[in-house]
C-alpha cells in the first residue's frame, strides 16, 4: 500500500513545473509543460494524502464522502477556507466558473474544506449560513480540527489542493490570484486522466443546504444605515445582501423602495432595472444612497429623487491596487465592505470613507474636491487609499499609510471634538481602532493585541483598552449625544458599548451563543452574527442587522427591550410579503388595558380607535419611530398571518386601525383577541428631555357564524 504524504512532498516537484510556466509565452508551451508534469507524477506512487476522518459533518451533500468511495475515479479540488476570510471569498467566483465549465459527470467534484480560525466558525449551522451567503453549491466537510489541515501541511487561507482520481497530488496554489492557473490545471488534469480511462461518470450525492430553507423578506442583511440629515430624515437604508438589493424604509419599517434583486448582476439605470451583487455597507443622506457593491468591486450611489443608480467607482472585477489615485470609474478596487460620510478639507460631506476589506485599507472617494489629511488635494470623482500598508497587520502608527488592517470591515464617523475620528472595526485583528481626520494617525481603542501580526488575539471578554477582546466585530455606530460607541461583536453574537474617553467596553445585549430570541431584557436576547448597526433616535435606539437571522431589530435603549423591524411591503417598487411574525414586546413600565368583549361576526370588519395625546409641551420625536402594532396572539390566522404596523405621525386625529376578519371562522378562534399596541417617542421643550411611553389595548371578541351588516368598532 503507497504510503500517505504531505504538500511538502509535491511542493520541490511542483516548483519546477511553476518555474517553467512562468518562461512560457503560449498556451500550447503551457498545456505541454502540464502534461508531461501529469505523465512523471504518475510514476510515483508516494502521492496518496489520507481521506476524510468518519464522523465529520458535511454540507451540500446526501452523506459522507470518500476518496475511496464516492470520490473514486473523479479528479477532486479541495478548498481549504474559513468563511470569515476575505482572501478565501474572493476565489469562489473562480471555483463557480469552474464549476460551469467541467461538470461532475465531466470527473471534476470541488470540495470545500472548512478549517476554522475562529471559535464561532467550527459550528455547522455557522458555517451553513456562510454556505448560503456566498452561494456555494459543492460539498463542504467541516473539519473543525483542521485533522486533514495538519496531515497536509496546510500553512494558510486560502490553500487549493488538486487531486487524481487515486487519492494522489497533483497541484496545490497557495492564496488568491491563480485563477487561470487553477483552470489549465484542472483541464489538463481532466484531459490527462480522461485519456487514460480513469474517469467516472457517476453523480455524488449533492443535496444543496438552501433547498430547504423557507423564503424571508431579508437575506442575510449586511449593513443598516439611518438618515443622517438632508431633506430625507427618517428613513433607513438596509443591505439585503442575499437578495442582492437595497431596501429604503422608514423607521417603522414601511417599505419605501426596493432597488436590485432578487437575482445578482451589475446594471445602472432606473430604480427598476438596476442590480447588484452582495451589497454590504451603506450610507444615507436626504435622497442619495451610498453603497458598497461588495462582489462587484463597485461604489454605487442610488439618486431617489431622480430614480437613477449609477457607478462611482470601481471597473467591475477585483483589483490590486493599493494606491488609487484615478477618477473613481476608471480605479479598480477590492471588496469594499463598508462606507461613510465624511469631511476632508472641504465642504461638509465632501467624501466618502470606504473600508476596503480586499486590500485591508481605508479609502476616500472624493464627493467633491478636497484634501486628505497629510494629502495632496483631490478633485471630485477621484478614488484613493488614505489608510494602511495593505498588509494584513494589526499595526498602529502615527503615519497613515505605514499603519496596517485587517480585514476592516465597519466604519462610523464621529468628527466632532474631542473625537475627530473614523472608528473602524477590524475584524481580522478582532479589534475596533481609530484613524484621526486631522492627520490621519492610527491608534487602537479596543480589542486585539499588541503584536501587530498576532491575528490571533480574539476572545470574549468585557474590559478595557487591549484587555478588552472581540471576535471578529463588522459593525460600528457611533452616538454624539452619549459620546457611545456600538459595536456588533458578530462572532460573539452581541452588542457591546465603548466608552472612548476610558476605552472600557462591555457587553450591552446578547447571550455570546447564537439564537432569535427578543429578552425580554438585552441580557436574554439572542442573535446571529449581527454584521450591522445604527443609531437613531437622538441615540435612544438601535437598528441592529442580524444578519443569520435575516431580521433588522431595534433595541430601545429606553425601554430596554428589543424588536423585530417588521418591513411592511405594500405599495412599494418591489417586495415580497412580510411573513407571519410576532409584535414587539412592550416594556414593563407600558399601561395595559384589557377592553369589554364585543360580538362580531365572520367575515365582519372591526375597527378600533384610539385617541392619543402628550403631556403640555411635548412634541413627537421626528428622528424616533412612533408607531402602532396590531396582533392577535394565538389566532394569527385572524389577520392572514401578518403583524399589521403603521406610523404614529399626527395626534390631532384619532388613530383607526381596522381588521377583517376571515369569512371562515374556526372553532379555535372564538376565543380571539386582538391586541393594538402604541409606542410613543416625544420631547418636552422645556429642557429637551425626551422619553418614550408605550401602551397596549386588548380587545376580546365573540366570533359567531353569522355575518352583521355593518363593522363593529371600539374606542
Amino acid at each position: 500500500m503507497a504510503s500517505q504524504c504531505s504538500l511538502a512532498t509535491l511542493f520541490p516537484l511542483q516548483s519546477e513545473l511553476d518555474v517553467s510556466l512562468d518562461e512560457a509565452t503560449t498556451q500550447e508551451e503551457k498545456q505541454s509543460l502540464v502534461d508531461e508534469y501529469l505523465k512523471k507524477l504518475d510514476e510515483r506512487e508516494d502521492l496518496k494524502i489520507p481521506d476524510f476522518q468518519p464522523g465529520l459533518e458535511w454540507l451540500n451533500t446526501e452523506g459522507p464522502l470518500s476518496l475511496h468511495k464516492e470520490l473514486a475515479g473523479k479528479v477532486v479540488l479541495l478548498d481549504f477556507f474559513t468563511y470569515c476570510c476575505i482572501n478565501c471569498m474572493h476565489i469562489l467566483p473562480h471555483l463557480h466558473q469552474l464549476e460551469k465549465t467541467h461538470s461532475v459527470q465531466d470527473g471534476l467534484v470541488i470540495i470545500g474544506v472548512h478549517s476554522a480560525k475562529f471559535p464561532n466558525e467550527k459550528v455547522l449551522d455557522n458555517i451553513g449560513s456562510a454556505v448560503l451567503r456566498y452561494d456555494i453549491c459543492h460539498p463542504v466537510v467541516n473539519d473543525g480540527e483542521a485533522r486533514l489541515w495538519h496531515e497536509l501541511e496546510v500553512s494558510c487561507w486560502p490553500t487549493l489542493v488538486l487531486l487524481g482520481p487515486r487519492g494522489n497530488l497533483l497541484f496545490s496554489l497557495v492564496g488568491e490570484g491563480h485563477r487561470d492557473r487553477l483552470a489549465l490545471f484542472a483541464a489538463a488534469a481532466l484531459r490527462h486522466y480522461g485519456a487514460r480511462g480513469a474517469l467516472r461518470p457517476h453523480a455524488v450525492g449533492v443535496r444543496l443546504y438552501r433547498d430547504s430553507l423557507p423564503p424571508s423578506v431579508l437575506s442575510f442583511p449586511g449593513k443598516v444605515a439611518v438618515d443622517g440629515g438632508g431633506g430625507g430624515g427618517g428613513r433607513l437604508a438596509i443591505a439585503d445582501t442575499g437578495h442582492h438589493r437595497v431596501l429604503i424604509t422608514s423607521l417603522a419599517g414601511h417599505l419605501l423602495h426596493a432597488v436590485g434583486g432578487p437575482e445578482s448582476g451589475r446594471q445602472d439605470g432606473d430604480l427598476s432595472e438596476a442590480s447588484f451583487n452582495c451589497p454590504q455597507g451603506v450610507a444615507i443622506r436626504g435622497d442619495s444612497v451610498y453603497v458598497a457593491d461588495t462582489e462587484n468591486h463597485l461604489i454605487r450611489k442610488i439618486d431617489l429623487l431622480q430614480g437613477k443608480v449609477s457607478t462611482l467607482a470601481g471597473v467591475g472585477t477585483q483589483g490590486t491596487d493599493r494606491e488609487g489615485g484615478a477618477p473613481g470609474p476608471q480605479q479598480p478596487i477590492s471588496s469594499p465592505w463598508d462606507v461613510a460620510l465624511g469631511t476632508a478639507g472641504g465642504v461638509e460631506d465632501n467624501v466618502l470613507w470606504i473600508a476596503m476589506a480586499g486590500t485591508h485599507q481605508i479609502w476616500a472617494l472624493f464627493l467633491a474636491d478636497g484634501k486628505l489629511p497629510r494629502g495632496s488635494d483631490s478633485k471630485a470623482g477621484t478614488c484613493v487609499r488614505w489608510a494602511g500598508s495593505g498588509n494584513e497587520e494589526n499595526r498602529n502608527n502615527s503615519y497613515p499609510h505605514k499603519a496596517g488592517f485587517a480585514q476592516p470591515s465597519g466604519l462610523a464617523a464621529a468628527p466632532e471634538e474631542p473625537w475627530s475620528c473614523l472608528f473602524v472595526a477590524d475584524s481580522e485583528s478582532s479589534s475596533v481602532r481609530t484613524l484621526a481626520l486631522k492627520d490621519g494617525a492610527v491608534r487602537l481603542l479596543v480589542g486585539g493585541e499588541r503584536d501587530p501580526l498576532n491575528l490571533f488575539a480574539f476572545g470574549d471578554v468585557d474590559g478595557k483598552g487591549v484587555d478588552a477582546k472581540l471576535q471578529h466585530p463588522l459593525g460600528v455606530a457611533w452616538a454624539p449625544e452619549q459620546s457611545l460607541l456600538y459595536v456588533a461583536d458578530s462572532y460573539n453574537h452581541k452588542i457591546k458599548v465603548v466608552d472612548p474617553k476610558t476605552k472600557l467596553c462591555s457587553t450591552l445585549a446578547g447571550t455570546g451563543e447564537a439564537g432569535d430570541a427578543l429578552g425580554p431584557e438585552f441580557s436574554k436576547a439572542c442573535f446571529s452574527e449581527p454584521g450591522g448597526i445604527c443609531v437613531s433616535g437622538g441615540g435612544r435606539l438601535l437598528y441592529v442587522a442580524d444578519t443569520n437571522n435575516h431580521q433588522v431589530k431595534v433595541l430601545d435603549l429606553v425601554s430596554k427591550t428589543v424588536s423585530p423591524l417588521n418591513i411592511v411591503t405594500e405599495s412599494t417598487d418591489s417586495a415580497k410579503p412580510s411573513p407571519p411574525t410576532k409584535a414587539p414586546p412592550l416594556p414593563r413600565s407600558a399601561a395595559r388595558r384589557e377592553l369589554p368583549p364585543v360580538c362580531v361576526s365572520a367575515g365582519q370588519t372591526v375597527v378600533m380607535t384610539l385617541t392619543l395625546s402628550l403631556p403640555d409641551g411635548a412634541k413627537l420625536t421626528d428622528e424616533a419611530p412612533s408607531c402602532w402594532a396590531l396582533s392577535a396572539e394565538g389566532s394569527e390566522r385572524l389577520l392572514g398571518g401578518q403583524l399589521v404596523t403603521g406610523d404614529v405621525v399626527d395626534l390631532s386625529r384619532p388613530l383607526r386601525v381596522s381588521a377583517a376578519l376571515p369569512a371562515a371562522v374556526e372553532e379555535s378562534d372564538r376565543g380571539a383577541r386582538l391586541t393594538l399596541s402604541v409606542w410613543l417617542y416625544y420631547c418636552l421643550e422645556a429642557g429637551h428631555a425626551c422619553t418614550m411611553k408605550a401602551a397596549s389595548f386588548s380587545q376580546p371578541l365573540r366570533i359567531g357564524s353569522a355575518r352583521r351588516s355593518s363593522p363593529s368598532g371600539t374606542n
